[in-house]
């Protein structure tokens, strides 16, 4: 696929991100800018991302969950207990402008790699340290996952709140939602760059991430000082806030102004609801979520998920199926707009890529790069560099 839109260059075509970031964390924020348009070279350890051996596989090193966050990078494996190799990372942070890493705060600075050396070495350079904790805090420096995070940060106690007992999201949530503000953090850092022409270190961190995404409905009335009630937002933690059990399926719905609960009413031939005053305005309904919900659920029972679709949509209330994961792959609206992209991978054979929620002038963004082996890039990128055949042979050097 090409690695343009309608003629035109990607976004972040002609910046060079350096990324020393495995997982899931700092992976998925640098394959976003990688789909942008960003030349993302992959500095990996000889043994490689812990996610290449995780999932299914055709070969070894390329499993399934690397393949979902590896795409658009090119890979240069870097032995950084060596002197050649770490040699060979200055010549890269040379004429690089972002250097990523989720390594912790110590053990980056044992390999000499720590925000001060770089920025000294390049002034001009974006540095994104990708951390489970701010370093500033007792926490700063302690291994996190996303298991982890998820607990600590408040994620898994939102279904305290409302089940009676802590529940971990079915989906790396923490690593995921760490990495989205991570692309925020270095392409805020990348604009400061192009304003003062001087570099930053950005510090993202999961823990206080996690932890501001789940307070911002849940701090609540705690957000006033003093307190006007306690922490958490009542129509989130509803226990009656669930996928509808329709006649043939599940249905989730939203009715969320005067407008469409009044549509909604009548729908169900319930229009005297509409001026209930539990009901009647959207402070009111917040107040009695329950009730609301407890007369919104044994409703949906009496049609079909069509059914109910077709009358929602005709009302103008925003409402969807429940897909199991397998259902998605057969959505109408994610084939219309081309979200399940073909990639043709020189070595994995055919797979299919995943879309993004952007696109530029109405072009979506492409896979330019598919997801590398294992060193796959070492030689074209330390040529790049500028590194003489000599010295690109020693900085490859894996072996004692």
């Amino acid at each position: 696929m090409s690695g343009n839109l309608t003629g035109h260059p990607l976004p972040l075509s002609g910046l060079r991100v350096l990324d020393l970031t495995t997982v899931i964390f700092g992976p998925y924020a640098t394959q976003m800018l990688g789909d942008f348009g960003a030349d993302v070279i992959k500095i990996e350890a000889p043994e490689g991302d812990l996610t290449r051996d995780i999932g299914p596989a055709k070969h070894p090193k390329m499993a399934s969950l690397y393949l979902g966050s590896n795409r658009n990078k090119r890979s240069v494996v870097l032995d950084l207990k060596r002197e050649a190799a770490k040699d060979a990372l200055w010549r890269l942070i040379d004429s690089a402008d972002v250097f990523v890493h989720n390594i912790r705060p110590q053990k980056i600075a044992r390999l000499g790699f720590d925000a001060d050396a770089v920025l000294a070495r390049n002034p001009a350079i974006v540095y994104g340290g990708l951390h489970g904790y701010g370093e500033a805090g007792p926490y700063g420096g302690q291994p996190a996952y996303d298991d982890v995070i998820q607990g600590q940060a408040g994620l898994a106690g939102a279904f305290w709140a409302r089940d009676g007992a802590p529940v971990l999201a079915p989906t790396i949530a923490a690593d995921k939602t760490a990495g989205l503000m991570a692309v925020g953090g270095l392409l805020a850092g990348v604009i400061r760059r192009l304003v003062t022409g001087t570099g930053v270190y950005v510090e993202t961190s999961m823990f206080e991430g996690v932890a501001s995404y789940v307070l911002l409905e849940h701090q609540h009335g705690a957000i006033y000082a003093p307190p006007k009630t306690g922490y958490g937002y009542p129509r989130a933690l509803s226990p009656a806030r669930r996928p509808h059990p329709t006649a043939d399926g599940h249905i989730c719905l939203l009715a969320y102004t005067d407008g469409q609960w009044r549509r909604f009413w009548d729908l169900t031939g319930q229009p005297q609801l509409a001026s209930d005053p539990r009901f009647a305005t959207i402070a009111a309904r917040a107040g009695n979520i329950d009730a609301l919900y407890g007369i919104v659920g044994p409703v949906m029972t009496t049609r079909t998920t069509a059914d109910w679709l077709a009358r929602l949509k005709q009302a103008e209330i925003a409402a969807g199926p429940v897909n199991r994961i397998e259902d998605l792959r057969g959505d109408a609206h994610l084939n219309a707009v081309g979200f399940f992209q073909p990639l043709a991978h020189p070595t994995e054979g055919p797979l299919e890529a995943v879309g993004t929620p952007f696109r530029f002038d109405r072009a979506p963004l492409p896979v330019h790069t598919p997801q590398p082996n294992l060193g796959e890039h070492g030689r074209e990128v330390l040529e790049e560099a500028g590194l003489s055949d000599a010295e690109i042979d020693a900085a490859l050097r894996t072996e004692a």
